[in-house]
């Protein structure tokens, strides 16, 4: 099958939000996105023989009986939020050469402030890797803290205190390469490393049932 031809995203904000109003629209664009030579496969098993059902707006896999649509395996997937509203973030955020804030994007889209930072965080990753598809397969993750060593400081910026006390904690998530994919790094700063600050910043970024491969350090196991 040819691939498609090469759809234009919208100039200004006005029409991207009535361009994308249009569920078929946007349900187009993603499919382009997610498979731009026009063949769907299936997320799990990679089977293109697949079935649309329109009422639903899913396809159904034949080979493993699975439906899915076309935010699994993104960081849109297990999200309430409308394509539209998805689709016009990533317009308003894309343009804002001097950045955009959670209150800006909320007054924009008409969107709670809530919904907007989640909008803004989770678009801002996948920006940072130049791809809204989740890490799968195997995954390392693994933390550390960077920042100057307490004997290296000027004498005016030592406070007397030693470990990672004034450092700043980052977790670090690395698919390796598998087949035709290169490997891909993500990094978060994080505010702390305890596990229920690990494991939703690990389940934002990695696709379910992937493996993932730590250190024994306790926040991961307790994740586990």
């Amino acid at each position: 099958m040819k691939a498609k031809k090469a759809v234009k995203f919208p100039e200004t904000l006005h029409e991207c939000i009535r361009y994308f109003a249009d569920e078929d629209r946007a349900l187009d664009f993603m499919k382009f996105i997610r498979w731009p030579d026009g063949v769907v496969k299936c997320p799990r098993c990679g089977s293109q023989d697949v079935a649309f059902m329109p009422a639903r707006r899913l396809w159904r896999c034949r080979a493993d009986k699975a439906q899915f649509g076309v935010k699994i395996g993104t960081i849109m997937e297990d999200s309430p939020i409308s394509l539209d509203k998805w689709l016009c973030a990533f317009w308003l955020i894309v343009n804002a050469k001097n950045g955009i804030s959670s209150y800006e994007l909320h007054r924009s889209l008409g969107v709670t402030q809530k919904t907007a930072w989640f909008l803004l965080h989770r678009i801002r990753l996948a920006m940072q890797d130049g791809s809204i598809e989740k890490f799968s397969g195997r995954i390392e993750a693994d933390e550390t803290y960077i920042g100057a060593k307490a004997r290296n400081l000027h004498k005016n910026k030592k406070t007397g205190k030693r470990g990672m006390v004034g450092k700043t904690a980052v977790l670090g998530l690395l698919q390796r390469e598998a087949g035709d994919k290169p490997s891909r790094v993500r990094c978060k700063v994080m505010n702390r490393v305890r596990t229920h600050d690990i494991d939703p910043a690990v389940r934002d970024n990695v696709e379910k049932g992937s493996e993932i491969m730590t250190d024994k350090f306790s926040s991961y196991l307790q994740a586990a």
